[in-house]
């Protein structure tokens, strides 16, 4: 795990700009500071860096997390990342390994990892729908606001197999709060959802109006006539 690290560093240092990585930081907004490697150079770092990676479920999470745990740049957090969606990793995507993400939502507590963990969390819904449902109803009310968005926007990508019960009692739980990355997520997840049923998410926001604040509402209904 150290030499995966240190050839991650090694990679990302000589493609380094001081420049960029004032920029990306200021953008951000992130205390942790950056190499300023952008996003496509940071995948073809990980193809070859996870290129011949031991794919067992151990090696796996143990390299996940102490990539994160040891990260000094933001960049060593989203090689963390990209090992977690591999697709050799997609066999451990469980509720044995939510744990693991949930202390990454927790100790990241923004929205670049934290919209990334939660397709993963998504995987784990599907792989055990009511398991996981009674943990992202738990998650739905938690104190963590980062883990009530996750709650909110892990069946992004559902389309007609979105548990509306899931996603409406998720966005009850958040729908009064004043926090802008929680009034996004609902809207966000609500404007994917009307993909597949338009007029359902019209009857919803049209029997919330009073309680959607003005932010979710516009997310909600931006593609829709």
């Amino acid at each position: 795990m150290k030499t995966l690290l240190s050839k991650i560093r090694s990679q990302l240092k000589r493609q380094a700009s001081a420049k960029k990585a004032l920029e990306m930081q200021a953008y951000m907004k992130s205390e942790m500071p950056y190499h300023g490697v952008q996003a496509p150079e940071v995948k073809k770092i990980a193809r070859e860096a996870f290129k011949d990676f031991e794919y067992t479920e151990e090696n796996w999470r143990e390299s996940v997390l102490y990539l994160w745990r040891n990260a000094k740049f933001r960049e060593e957090r989203y090689l963390a990342l990209n090992l977690c969606r591999q697709t050799k990793a997609r066999e451990f995507q469980t509720s044995k390994n939510l744990k693991m993400y949930e202390e990454m939502i927790v100790d990241g507590a923004w929205w670049d990892y934290v919209d990334d963990i939660s397709s993963r969390v998504g995987e784990i819904l599907k792989n055990e729908p009511e398991k996981m449902k009674k943990k992202m109803l738990q998650w739905g009310r938690s104190k963590n606001m980062w883990k009530r968005r996750v709650s909110i926007i892990c069946q992004l990508k559902f389309k007609a197999e979105t548990d509306t019960d899931l996603l409406y009692r998720s966005i009850e739980e958040s729908m009064g709060s004043d926090e802008f990355f929680l009034r996004k997520a609902i809207g966000w997840a609500l404007r994917e959802y009307a993909k597949t049923d338009s007029k359902e998410v019209k009857r919803f926001v049209k029997a919330n109006r009073d309680r959607l604040s003005p932010l979710s509402q516009r997310e909600a209904l931006k593609n829709l006539k």
